[in-house]
């Protein structure tokens, strides 16, 4: 009998599981079948197979957990891959402070444990499981497993594709058959939304290119490429995806547009669908839009304790405008929901004017412009105002007609939010001038601009102090004095980031608050860079002096900052 064995009997024995005459009973057969004694007592039912676990648990004091009994999250199983969970028969339980908690049924297997710490590079917390709860568990949990892109195209492309496939789920194909649910194509693409989904992508762009067809996702606003299917899968692939958006397939010749709604992992999302032909075939870009996960407050934004006090004392006055700048993909649309969501009131009305409406917000009256029937941003923002709101948020400011509505609201009485594409707050103005508007108009209607980039956020799972070079001091004009007590993050790359060392996003900000002597500036019609140097004096920090504030508290990197505010001189 081992002499893992005589500890485990100990114990079964101090729990009163087993009487000392089962037990000598059970060692004679032992030694004369060569079994092991706990196994034996297993076997004649002396001991179940719980008895057993809670003794295990006990020799090496581990807890005893019913997986069973307990929801894993996402989260928790993305920290040990699938291949990983099978080969050492363990299931992840608890996230927590760089360590991971798993439950296995041999706490004495302390190669499994090495293994586990070396391969996913965290500290391994142990809980204590029976062998068939854990192998459940894993068929449970990773049963969608298998279903990776990788080995899908892999299972594609040994056989042959029936080009019928891509009809929609229950529908006919061209012979009259229905088609099947489970069929490749359909498989394949619906696996690949839900793989972008799951890593929090943001859009998914299929490319045809001459020789080959890539796809990609755009995760914390870069692009990264995935395991794409070969050249000779390119037509069916686009051709599921525009029958799932109710585009033609019969026309490749101009752009369409689309919509996708699927359910993933028990929560709705919507897809937005760009088709487009190009060169080597038609390119599609998806847009993924989480309906469920949009539960924004203005913490969340990335403000500091003083912007954010700054800017909710500008939502909350009755009039005027308040204007959103930034680029495209600078998170501006998001910010204007978040302020939504904040001011949504039941005393208040707000509409909006969107094109398209990309997030439902409940209590909050929504207007999807529609160039086909004739209802432009204008003529929706006219109509709006004979329904009495309070507030009024236009998706964009696009022509001197919007500009003019939105200013004559916002001095009529009403809180008009918007958005503008300029690079910096104090642009805004003559932005605003350049397309029309009359520089009085803008100087007493206008309340206050804020520009804003996303920068990449230090993932928490790996992130550790780092000392930054001279040249990032230099270029975010930190002084080496401040840099002795600041507090320098960088992340190493686990799976809970995909290796970069960043997970998630937020905003840098510049807000620049209209005074009586900026109001006098604008209207004498001054340049954006004397604007500019007013804002200044009146105490606002640019986008890379504010991102430079949230370095030094380790949320994000200097080559973040730096790479989002490359225009921005300080």
């Amino acid at each position: 009998m081992a002499a893992k064995d005589d500890y485990l009997v100990d114990f079964l024995v101090d729990m009163g599981v087993v009487s000392n005459e089962q037990l000598s009973a059970a060692r004679a057969e032992a030694d004369s079948t060569g079994q092991g004694v706990v196994d034996l007592l297993v076997a004649q039912k002396v001991v179940k197979p719980a008895d057993v676990t809670r003794a295990k648990a006990a020799q090496f004091g581990a807890e005893v957990v019913n997986l069973s009994d307990i929801r894993l999250s996402d989260e928790v199983l993305a920290a040990i891959p699938r291949h990983i969970a099978k080969r050492y028969k363990v299931v992840p339980v608890y996230r927590n402070n760089g360590s991971i908690t798993v439950a296995l049924s041999d706490p004495a297997d302390l190669d499994t444990i090495d293994s586990l710490h070396h391969l996913l590079n965290q500290e391994i917390q142990v809980q204590v499981a029976p062998e068939e709860d854990i192998e459940a568990a894993i068929n449970r949990y990773y049963a969608g497993s298998d279903d990776s892109i990788g080995k899908m195209i892999q299972d594609i492309t040994e056989g042959e594709v029936d080009l019928g496939t891509m009809a929609p789920s229950g529908a006919a194909a061209d012979d009259g058959s229905v088609v099947d649910a489970d069929a490749p194509i359909i498989k394949l693409v619906n696996t690949m939304i839900v793989e972008a989904f799951k890593m929090r992508a943001s859009d998914i762009h299929l490319e045809p290119l001459e020789k080959r067809f890539r796809v990609r996702y755009r995760v914390d606003g870069l692009l990264q490429e995935i395991k794409s299917p070969p050249k000779r899968l390119q037509a069916a692939v686009i051709s599921r995806l525009k029958i799932m958006s109710n585009m033609s397939i019969a026309e490749r010749r101009i752009p369409q547009d689309g919509r996708i709604q699927m359910a993933v992992g028990g929560k709705s999302i919507d897809l937005r669908v760009s088709c487009i032909p190009t060169n080597h075939g038609e390119s599609i870009v998806m847009r993924i839009l989480d309906k469920e996960g949009l539960k924004l407050g203005l913490a969340e934004l990335g403000f500091f304790t003083d912007d954010q006090q700054t800017f909710e004392r500008l939502i909350g006055l009755p009039d005027g405008i308040l204007l959103i700048t930034g680029p495209t993909g600078s998170g501006k649309t998001t910010t204007l929901y978040a302020v939504l969501n904040y001011i949504n009131r039941p005393d208040r009305k707000i509409i909006t004017v969107e094109e398209p409406v990309e997030y439902i917000l409940s209590g909050i009256n929504q207007v999807q412009v529609s160039e086909a029937v004739g209802l432009t941003f204008a003529g929706a923002l006219r109509a709006m105002l004979r329904q009495a709101p309070n507030v009024i948020m236009i998706g964009e400011i696009r022509d001197l007609e919007t500009a003019n509505i939105a200013i004559n609201a916002s001095l009529t009485g009403h809180l008009v939010f918007s958005t503008l594409h300029t690079n910096d707050a104090p642009s805004a103005v003559t932005r605003l001038i350049d397309i029309g508007v009359k520089p009085f108009l803008v100087a007493s209607s206008t309340r206050a601009l804020m520009a804003q980039r996303l920068v990449r956020k230090v993932c928490k799972r790996c992130a550790a102090p780092y000392v930054p070079t001279e040249a990032e001091l230099k270029a975010l004009g930190i002084d080496p004095s401040n840099a002795a007590s600041a507090s320098f993050q960088r992340g190493k790359g686990c799976p809970d980031c995909n290796k970069t060392g960043y997970r998630g996003r937020f905003g840098i900000f510049e807000i620049f608050v209209i005074d009586d002597e900026a109001r006098k500036l604008i209207y004498e019609k001054v340049s954006s860079s004397v604007l500019r140097n007013r804002a200044r004096e009146a105490g606002m920090r640019t986008l890379r002096e504010d991102g430079t504030r949230k370095v030094l508290a380790g949320l994000t990197t200097p080559e973040e900052v730096i790479r989002a505010t490359i225009a921005d001189l300080g």
